[in-house]
């Protein structure tokens, strides 16, 4: 069975580098730095300036995460932290 990460390699900050993505996150991305009118180089580098975790792979995909949660709330009206307070609010009140 094939699997289902792709292993690319991608010039970041001058040096080249291997990621691994499952698909769904490389077109994610190139979604983005379309959006952003970057190429998916620079998009890769601004994420590595701005990780929090060692792991660029996890970095991206947290990434890719919040921008399309980001998106589905602010098509519902939604803050993104609102819609998680809801959520537990709810819950809570569940009996």
């Amino acid at each position: 069975m094939k699997s289902p990460v792709v292993k690319r390699s991608i010039v970041v900050a001058g040096h080249k580098t291997s990621v691994s993505l499952e698909e769904a996150f490389w077109n994610g991305m190139k979604e983005i730095s379309g959006l952003r009118n970057m190429t998916l180089s620079e998009l890769v580098g601004e994420i590595d300036n701005n990780r929090q975790q060692g792991n660029l792979s996890s970095a991206i995909r947290l990434f890719v995460l919040d921008h399309f949660k980001s998106r589905a709330a602010a098509s519902s009206g939604i803050e993104p932290k609102a819609a998680a307070d809801t959520r537990h609010t709810a819950a809570a009140a569940a009996p």
